[in-house]
């Protein structure tokens, strides 16, 4: 995969939303939602040659899913997935409250911002502050988005064992047309559920599109259970999860991070590109 001309940014800042813009373009090639008392996410995310949107919504399947999103299930007992949409389990659905921290800051074909959220008990007490500082390369045939991802205790927490938790992203899947994921094992599909690796790559058909596009997470080394154990959907929804691996804490007070990598591209998965890709964020600090 090669980059091509650098196309200039622009930014809208709004005080629940940032969207961003390849210079004199009317569509944006990615907005970041913030809407007070609702879980932030991003969403629509364009393809790099502006031919269809690769995140999707609340789709039918999955209401509580948006685009490209942070979820946690099981702190102290508490959920931050399902937002009070599963009827089974409303009384146990803490509530998000975020804020973008400062207008996004465009410098070329660079983009950077963070939203500071936080997660509350359902009677209403502070649990986490949760930050994501997000940056967006745009280098023409494709996008690599950074996600620096904090968590602060509020009070000591444990982070139950879960099939899923964290960064997650979502892709307008349909099963007629299927798609594609694969990780830096080699494993597809369904093979990859659970499994450890340093990134899974999705590609599907995506409409307006004769040929398909993808989205590419790569798990840094300093992260928890770097390799991390990943969530694979029957939707084709990944997510790198410590939680596989087992309850994870965090006492008042502390202070965990994490790195996750985003490639966003065109076409088919290129392992040899991603891999590359990965290496060297593996090197970042």
């Amino acid at each position: 995969m090669t980059s091509h001309a650098k196309p200039l940014l622009s930014v809208e800042n709004s005080s629940d939303q940032i969207r961003i813009f390849r210079s004199g373009a009317v569509e944006p090639i990615l907005v970041q939602q913030a809407e007070a008392n609702s879980r932030p996410f991003i969403h629509p995310i364009l393809a790099p040659d502006g031919k269809g949107i690769l995140t999707e919504d609340a789709p039918a399947h999955h209401p509580w899913q948006h685009g490209l999103y942070i979820g946690l299930n099981d702190v102290n007992g508490i959920g931050f997935w399902s937002e009070g949409l599963n009827p089974t389990r409303i009384h146990l659905d803490g509530t998000f409250h975020p804020r973008l921290t400062q207008d996004a800051q465009v410098k070329d074909n660079c983009a950077i911002w963070s939203v500071r959220t936080e997660y509350r008990h359902p009677q209403g007490q502070p649990l986490l502050q949760e930050t994501q500082s997000w940056e967006l390369t745009d280098l023409g045939d494709h996008y690599q988005l950074h996600l620096n991802w904090q968590l602060q205790a509020e009070i000591d927490l444990t982070f139950g064992e879960y099939p899923y938790g964290g960064l997650f992203l979502r892709m307008p899947f349909r099963h007629p047309s299927g798609g594609t994921a694969l990780n830096s094992a080699g494993q597809r599909n369904a093979e990859a559920e659970g499994k450890r690796a340093r990134w899974v790559a999705v590609q599907m058909p995506i409409q307006g599109r004769d040929n398909d596009a993808g989205i590419a997470i790569m798990d840094h080394p300093s992260n928890l259970e770097h390799p991390v154990p990943w969530r694979v959907d029957g939707q084709l929804g990944i997510s790198p999860s410590c939680s596989i691996a087992g309850p994870w804490r965090l006492n008042h007070g502390e202070i965990r991070s994490f790195q996750y990598s985003v490639i966003i591209f065109t076409g088919q998965i290129q392992e040899s590109f991603i891999e590359e890709t990965w290496q060297s964020f593996a090197r970042r600090e």
